[in-house]
């Protein structure tokens, strides 16, 4: 055997992407074993559930599955007060309906199939975001050689990556979004107007893509100081997409149900208040956790927000990856409530994964030292986050 076929600095860039992300993938399956053993029973898995039940039916899981093998209830459901209870049209249905199909054709159960599918997106995604990062930030690539590549890595040993191996939507979120932000950057109009449309009914998500089209925009319009017709044209389309898929689920959800608000309503099922405003979560969750210190911790979190938009690594960032890293945080910030699913939706900002890497470039040696500290803090991150978050702790009087 030729002995530079088992050197992988000489494997082509893909086949490196896809090696990093099935190593960080065998870890973080390892891991889900490990904690699956000390697994209670619970609502939705017996006592140390199988790798499969772990990923396929754990926490949300188990709602996707109900909407690929039952669909969505026509009505909304409520509650002996008369409020929306927790229901399938908080989740949207491209990658349900994406796992019922390759179950019609396979056979499979909804365990294996959405947790392989889910695996499998995943990896779709690394090559993508790797030339994602060599063509839409040339001056970080420059100043960080190997940059691409280890920005995958980054994502790969994410803390939260762990559910690119589960039957949740982030793997097929993660790769629509970077084929939107690459077809955006490499000017295929076409192609990014399609992403964000199926963006739209994978996640809640696709409304910070219009921040990254009007920078784009403006990029393109101060480096020829005009653009003709058809770029005007393709780039107002792909804003009124991105607007339109934003709000596309809930418009279906309302349309369905009879229900305008639908979506809202049922959103507020889940939430400590009911009433939904912009940021509006933040103002009752920070007192709960940090009581009087929540004015500080609010400043401490924008302030962080901003040295890390800013810092060097980021601003060499191109304009719409640097783009998607500020309004994304942002859109997600105000639409959320905070809690454990925050770190989960960090995920998606996968660029500033790029800015992280980017923080120390020279030396050599010392910029590869900073990246192997960066992925241990990582994997480590990612143990906690299975022990104290993915694995459920039945309550006293389980069950109820």
């Amino acid at each position: 055997m030729n002995g530079s076929a088992l050197d992988p600095r000489r494997w082509p860039w893909w086949v490196q992407c896809l090696a990093v992300y099935a190593a960080a993938r065998l870890f973080s399956g390892i891991a889900l074993v490990v904690v699956a053993g000390h697994q209670a029973a619970n609502g939705w898995t017996g006592e140390h559930p199988s790798y499969t039940d772990y990923t396929g039916l754990m926490w949300d899981a188990t709602w996707y599955r109900q909407i690929a093998e039952t669909g969505y209830p026509d009505t909304l459901p409520v509650g002996t007060d008369g409020q929306v209870v927790q229901n399938a049209w908080a989740f949207f249905p491209l990658f349900p309906m994406l796992c019922r199909a390759v179950m019609a054709v396979t056979g499979g159960s909804w365990a294996v199939v959405s947790s392989t599918l889910a695996l499998l997106l995943g990896a779709a995604a690394m090559p993508v975001i790797h030339r994602l990062i060599e063509r839409g930030a040339p001056r970080a690539v420059a100043a960080r050689p190997g940059l691409p590549l280890a920005t995958v890595l980054l994502v790969s040993v994410f803390p939260t990556s762990v559910v690119l191996q589960v039957g949740y939507t982030e793997s097929l979120a993660l790769l629509l979004i970077a084929l939107t932000l690459l077809a955006v950057v490499t000017r295929h109009y076409g192609w990014a107007t399609a992403g964000v449309l199926a963006l739209g009914l994978t996640r809640a998500v696709a409304l910070p893509i219009a921040a990254v089209v009007l920078v784009h925009a403006w990029s393109r319009w101060r480096e020829h100081r005009s653009l003709p017709r058809p770029a005007w044209l393709w780039l107002a389309g792909l804003t009124l997409a991105s607007a339109v898929s934003g709000v596309l689920w809930p418009l279906i959800c309302g349309w369905v149900t009879g229900v305008p608000d639908a979506y809202l309503q049922t959103q507020g099922a889940w939430r400590g208040s009911r009433h939904i405003a912009p940021f509006g979560a933040w103002g009752y969750i920070l007192p709960f956790w940090f009581h009087d210190a929540w004015p500080l911790v609010a400043v401490g979190i924008l302030v962080l927000l901003a040295v890390v938009l800013l810092a060097p690594s980021t601003r060499r960032l191109g304009g719409e990856l640097w783009a998607w890293g500020a309004a994304y945080p942002l859109y997600i910030g105000a639409a959320i409530e905070p809690g454990s699913s925050l770190a989960r939706f960090l995920l998606l900002a996968f660029p500033l994964g790029a800015a992280t890497v980017g923080v120390l470039s020279r030396p050599r040696w010392a910029a590869r030292v900073w990246t192997g500290a960066v992925v241990v803090v990582m994997l480590g991150l990612q143990l906690v986050w299975l022990w104290q978050i993915w694995r459920f702790v039945p309550p006293s009087g389980w069950p109820p």
